[in-house]
């Protein structure tokens, strides 16, 4: 679970340790482009939203209770523990993220910046907003109708159905194949070699 309460943010029941610089909640929708033969202008058509973005920026010092790399190591901790195999889902909870919409996210990533001559760790989270999704399973029944029309020959549509597979009868074959009738060396001597 995830709450802001003023100055702090819970993660899963975990405070998150510094000072909050930023969130940020950024939500896009979706628009394909199509081109269009002839014009120089792409057609555009939504087709939905993307997921929201929230974007939290923390600053780690040293503290008389923890280390700078203290703080870090518990972050890194909530975001992948040894051993993990995949991000864990969390609720959200505040008034900033509610008024978007948003009440589940994934932990999508963590960044870290040191910087020389300071004191303090830059660390920003991101999670992507987690809409779950429910697919039915339906059974397809062995019959297949079809409902459009062919602009096939009917006598075409005819042979198709009916006398598929069957060889068409015709009253004389093209093809002779009589081995007995042809002399080969007759042919052979006759050739111009």
């Amino acid at each position: 679970m995830i709450f802001i309460d003023d100055n702090s943010i819970k993660v899963s029941g975990v405070l998150l340790p510094g000072l909050i610089k930023s969130i940020e909640i950024k939500d896009d929708a979706r628009i394909d482009e199509q081109e269009v033969k002839g014009s120089s202008v792409k057609a555009k058509q939504a087709t939905g939203y993307e997921d929201a973005k929230v974007t939290i920026e923390l600053i780690l010092e040293d503290s008389p209770n923890a280390t700078k790399k203290q703080k870090l190591d518990k972050i890194q901790n909530m975001f992948k523990k040894s051993g993990q195999s995949k991000p864990l889902i969390h609720e959200i909870i505040n008034e900033h993220t509610s008024a978007r919409r948003i009440k589940k996210v994934i932990f999508k990533s963590l960044g870290t910046k040191e910087e020389n001559k300071k004191q303090q760790i830059t660390v920003s989270l991101e999670f992507w907003a987690y809409n779950t999704m429910t697919i039915k399973a339906t059974k397809n029944s062995s019959k297949k109708t079809s409902t459009s029309k062919s602009s096939l020959d009917p006598a075409y549509q005819s042979y198709l159905k009916n006398d598929r597979g069957k060889v068409p009868k015709t009253n004389s074959s093209p093809a002779v194949d009589d081995a007995s009738t042809v002399n080969y060396s007759n042919r052979l001597s006759k050739m111009p070699y």
